[in-house]
């Protein structure tokens, strides 16, 4: 990754994956991740336009695409989604995540319209078939899609079956989560005006191949497979010499990264602290997972009773409020973590 920093996350993308993004319009979705960041190496972000077609359609997309570019981001122009692979810039190398966001074949008639819709099937068609051959084995590919009539008539799932993909999880897609994102229209005299979102999701493929995996192998082995194989999230010893990771029993010693299981993200320092304070309610997830005779309400009132003494006796300077934010932080931790097992226990039915 070149710089050595903490790994910073912007929803479900972070600084460590290597990020491909096709179909850009004025490249400000590339620019809000490259700019959360600290920096763009990681993100090769392409349009269809030519660059001379891209100054003449938006207003910003020269200050856009030079801020990209000054930030270490990769720019290609007159890219088709369909045929990436074949670009020099890009046929060798693979990507943790291929992005595309509202993907449009073009104004042809109305959307209903079978032909159109067949169009927009067929873009996508050759997307899959292309982003599949640049995806790392555990990469995935998101396709940002309005959910109503009659996007949703494209199928999704179906193309993506024909190119060995799956569709691991579907989120809903919040423009506020991308601070600066401006979806555009593309096309004709409104072509730099924001068209209206309506319903609309993120949807994330992944090869055929993982859920086979992850259904043979079992839910439990499934948890583990992702704790012990997924990135490494740093936490600072030096802000809690005394963390939870270094309390695990070492018989069975778990990396630091049992934030990808509660799906924190790791949103700075106070996920941190949370996981200091409320230490041994982590240990005892880990500890108890898959057991029947579990004492969960004993467990929960145990994590509270000593997260709290744990920052009345070791937090200088602590407040009632500091104490509120961090159950608040808990208990974010904790629907994350719960919405994640229930994903998974989907694809295992």
């Amino acid at each position: 990754m070149g710089e050595e920093e903490t790994e910073k996350w912007v929803k479900h993308y972070a600084s460590f994956h290597q990020i491909l993004i096709v179909g850009e319009g004025d490249f400000s979705f590339a620019l809000c991740l490259a700019k959360s960041f600290g920096y763009g190496s990681n993100i090769c972000a392409t349009s269809l336009d030519s660059y001379d077609a891209l100054l003449k359609k938006y207003k910003n997309a020269k200050i856009n695409v030079d801020q990209l570019k000054d930030l270490g981001a990769s720019v290609l122009h007159e890219a088709d989604a369909t045929k990436m692979k074949l670009y020099t810039d890009v046929k060798m190398r693979m990507f943790d995540r291929i992005i595309f966001n509202f993907p449009h074949a073009g104004f042809h008639g109305k959307e209903d319209n079978v032909h159109l819709i067949n169009m927009h099937r067929n873009l996508l068609h050759g997307f899959f078939h292309n982003a599949s051959a640049m995806l790392r084995e555990n990469g995935e590919i998101h396709v940002t899609h309005k959910t109503s009539p009659p996007f949703c008539h494209w199928n999704l799932e179906e193309l993506a079956s024909q190119s060995s993909l799956a569709l691991f999880e579907c989120v809903d897609f919040k423009i506020e989560d991308y601070p600066g994102y401006n979806q555009k229209r593309g096309a004709g005299s409104k072509c730099d005006e924001p068209f209206p979102l309506g319903k609309c999701s993120t949807f994330k493929f992944v090869f055929t191949t993982i859920i086979k995996k992850l259904k043979n192998r079992g839910y439990a082995s499934m948890v583990n497979q992702l704790i012990h194989e997924s990135p490494q999230f740093p936490i600072s010893e030096q802000l809690h010499p005394t963390s939870v990771w270094s309390s695990l029993p070492t018989s069975n010693p778990v990396p630091m990264n049992l934030s990808r299981l509660v799906d924190s993200r790791l949103h700075g320092s106070l996920t941190e602290e949370c996981f200091w304070i409320f230490d041994w309610y982590f240990c005892q997830v880990m500890e108890t997972f898959g057991l029947p005779d579990s004492n969960i309400r004993f467990n929960v009132q145990e994590a509270l009773r000593r997260g709290h003494e744990r920052y009345a006796n070791e937090v200088t300077g602590g407040t009632l409020n500091g104490y509120i934010i961090l159950l608040e932080e808990l208990y974010r931790l904790s629907v994350s973590r719960l919405a994640w097992l229930e994903m998974c226990s989907r694809l295992l039915q």
